[in-house]
């Protein structure tokens, strides 16, 4: 795959903060839903897969203030991805045109 110039003859880049805003967002609410699916169907022995979490994030539990510290923690894990991976997706592609 090449780098393509845009209509300007300037290449396209990533914006690490838009792209930090999405994965926090997205982060947020699939820790939020994952966690909420499970409250909400009950059972004996809920979310033992995802109450490993705790290890990774001080403070998560399987439990409704569980739920809104680990959208926090997803926000936070999903922006620090998003810019890394707009960064090094800029890096790459200025790496690439110089050659």
């Amino acid at each position: 795959m090449t780098a393509e110039p845009n209509g300007s003859g300037k290449l396209v880049q990533l914006r690490p903060g838009t792209l930090a805003i999405v994965f926090a967002a997205l982060g947020a609410i699939a820790l939020f839903l994952a966690t909420s699916i499970l409250l909400i169907r009950g059972g004996q022995d809920v979310g033992k897969h995802l109450q490993l979490l705790r290890y990774y994030m001080p403070g998560y539990t399987v439990s409704w203030p569980g739920a809104l510290l680990g959208m926090v923690y997803g926000g936070a894990l999903g922006a620090v991805t998003g810019a890394s991976i707009a960064k090094i997706s800029n890096a790459v592609t200025r790496l690439r045109t110089t050659r």
